[in-house]
């Protein structure tokens, strides 16, 4: 059921969601972030400061080609052992096991920033979806069902039964190189630049930057991301078409992952990159009903149903507003091809639906559709009000 974003049930998810963070286990996420001033005393070394550089790029890396292109949407295939030390690799960030994040990924490609999006700032808040929905009791579990495809390997399984291995060992061995410096700079300073680089595709990526394609929801491209998240930043392209290895479609788009993919197929490491069609490519794709649906949706809340429905009622004499009354009554759940039928004064026309997608969307063959649906929606959402208490 879709909810719109000021509606009360929205609203009131939205404080279900916070409610539910269960602060506690926010205690070592913050133990963490309070390391890094830890380089007060350790002090700052040239070799420490190498190694943060290096394991931010590194492990971003990891993440997405690991976490992200591979475990997610398998956008490539690979061996048994490079998918192994991609896990290891990315669970060293310490941003939990490969089949949690896969899983929550998946699930939030299903329902992106509709109500049931883990981490959608639109539905609850910036700051939200940047972390705090990480904290959230209902988010702690793991949808095995979602990964089944992973779960089956029992390195994988055991990686996910003990997620924190990889980035203990990594810190101690910051530790041993580099002394108290490499492990405060070197492996905690590293690991939460890497927090923040990956939190910001799912909350400014859906805030900040251009849409090229209409996907239904609020991914945007932000090249400043791109570059800090070798490609991720390309996030409205990934959206379009989320099984392709390259995010960066242009030649211009900046995508590093995928460059070092591709070298990494060269010499057998990885093959089956994964590319988007022409049609997406060209943005000449027809859009899947889901999209229309969600694209609709965005539409028509555009138009506010009470106001136009207090409007219509005002306008409306004695005899006309009963007349009005009896026509929704016959109509029962068909009430928008009764008020389609009627022509009444504040009902927008297709016409107006039509300007505001145009400012609204990218270019896209669908217009048409999703302006059908949303009129549609519209009309049975105000019908739905003047057949109910606004005639009473």
């Amino acid at each position: 059921m879709h909810h719109d974003a000021d509606s009360p049930a929205a609203e009131a998810g939205r404080h279900d969601d916070h409610n539910d963070i269960v602060y506690p286990s926010a205690v070592p996420f913050v133990l963490v972030h309070l390391a890094c001033f830890g380089a007060i005393w350790s002090g700052v070394t040239i070799e420490a400061v190498a190694i943060c550089f290096g394991l931010y790029w590194l492990r971003i890396f990891a993440i997405t080609a690991g976490y992200h292109r591979y475990f997610s949407h398998r956008a490539y295939t690979t061996s048994r052992a490079f998918q192994f030390v991609l896990a290891v690799l990315a669970q060293s960030t310490a941003q939990k096991s490969v089949l949690w994040w896969a899983a929550k990924h998946r699930h939030h490609h299903l329902h992106s920033d509709t109500v049931n999006d883990v981490h959608s700032p639109r539905r609850s808040g910036f700051l939200y979806s940047h972390l705090g929905w990480i904290f959230a009791r209902r988010n702690d579990a793991t949808d095995l069902g979602k990964v089944a495809d992973l779960a089956r390997y029992p390195e994988i399984a055991w990686l996910h039964r003990h997620e924190l291995v990889s980035p203990i060992v990594l810190a101690v061995l910051c530790f041993l190189v580099a002394g108290w410096s490499g492990l405060i700079v070197g492996f905690f300073w590293s690991t939460v630049l890497l927090y923040h680089a990956t939190f910001c595709i799912n909350s400014l990526a859906h805030v900040l930057g251009s849409k090229r394609y209409v996907t239904g929801d609020d991914s945007r491209n932000n090249w400043a991301l791109a570059l800090v998240t070798m490609g991720e930043g390309w996030h409205n392209n990934h959206h379009a078409f989320q099984s392709s290895a390259r995010q960066g479609f242009r030649w211009w788009e900046i995508d590093a992952t995928y460059y070092i993919l591709k070298a990494l197929s060269w010499i057998g490491v990885v093959w089956d990159l994964k590319a988007p069609p022409e049609q997406v490519l060209k943005n000449e794709q027809r859009l899947g009903r889901k999209v229309i649906d969600r694209a609709a949706e965005d539409l028509a809340a555009r138009f506010n149903a009470d106001r136009i429905a207090a409007a219509v009622v005002t306008t409306l004499q004695g005899p006309e507003l009963a007349a009005l009354r009896a026509t929704l009554a016959r109509a029962q759940q068909r009430t928008a091809d009764a008020l389609a039928t009627l022509h009444l004064q504040y009902l927008p026309s297709r016409e107006e639906l039509v300007a505001e997608a145009r400012r609204m969307f990218a270019k896209t063959r669908s217009l048409d559709a999703i302006v059908d649906r949303a009129h549609e929606l519209l009309l049975a959402s105000v019908g739905a009000r003047l057949a109910g208490a606004a005639l009473t």
